[in-house]
């Protein structure tokens, strides 16, 4: 296998999107249609993270910078921006973000001062993430949150930025006792019949699921991934037991289904 530098990488999408012998389907695409390949290239390198797969990690890393050179690619053709602007836009803003490491505000090669523990580094860097919401004129906390986020993630990024504001829950009981009250309004919902509350509701109660997994500290999006794990391992396992009886879930009792899934978590599925 022949061995590439970033250079070669950057030549590469030149000539994928050069007009007259590039390709066909690199040359039609802009930012609108590739969007959607960026969004599904991430969480392949999400599976490959949690799979623990380095190989497919760093595949899959390629994968997702390709799609950076492909928006600097078009962003040079329509003199917007390049590559090399993408990074020192990137290092500016990460050295802003870090003054811990860099108190100069400049790149230099040098310890910085030392920060007393992790809250202090997010408190820093949400305060300084404010101050650049101020710099680009959004005035509200909730401001750049992008609407395309799954809706977990952005449950959280809307929760942190307003409990930096001081709008939070001083203690966790606070947290269990408002998903309570959640819980009993969705089940009144439920009673009453209508279809749009209950929506609502069950909307009011996953955000307080999430609230409570910040509380402790813990990423929803991370424990549901890990809970639909194990929920397909478990029924797989259903589905080979039954398999091997000569039998199938859909003819099975319930009850039978039960005992599986229970002999599934005793066997550590």
């Amino acid at each position: 296998m022949s061995s590439y530098s970033l250079q070669d990488l950057l030549y590469l999408m030149t000539r994928l999107r050069d007009p007259l012998d590039g390709c066909p389907w690199d040359r039609q695409q802009d930012f609108s249609s590739i969007a959607p390949y960026t969004i599904e290239e991430s969480y392949e390198l999400a599976d490959a993270i949690a799979a623990g797969d380095f190989s497919q990690i760093r595949e899959e890393l390629g994968d997702v910078l390709f799609q950076v050179v492909f928006y600097a690619q078009m962003g040079a053709e329509q003199k917007q921006f390049n590559f090399d602007d993408i990074v020192s836009g990137l290092v500016n803003k990460l050295v802003k973000r870090h003054p811990h490491v860099f108190p100069q505000g400049e790149l230099q090669r040098r310890a910085g001062t030392a920060v007393a523990d992790s809250d202090e580094l997010t408190q820093s860097w949400e305060r300084i993430k404010a101050e650049e919401r101020q710099g680009k004129k959004q005035h509200s906390a909730m401001d750049d949150i992008p609407l395309n986020f799954p809706a977990l993630s952005r449950a959280v990024k809307l929760q942190k930025r307003a409990a930096g504001d001081g709008f939070d829950w001083p203690h966790i009981d606070g947290v269990f006792e408002k998903l309570q009250e959640e819980m009993a309004e969705l089940m009144a919902a439920r009673i009453e019949n209508q279809q749009q509350t209950i929506e609502e509701e069950l909307g009011d109660v996953l955000f307080s699921c999430v609230n409570l997994a910040r509380h402790l500290r813990v990423d929803p999006e991370t424990a549901l991934r890990a809970a639909n794990h194990k929920f397909e391992q478990r029924y797989r396992y259903i589905e080979q037991q039954l398999e091997q009886a000569g039998a199938s879930t859909s003819s099975a009792e319930l009850e039978q289904l039960d005992q599986l899934w229970d002999e599934a978590k005793r066997k550590g599925y």
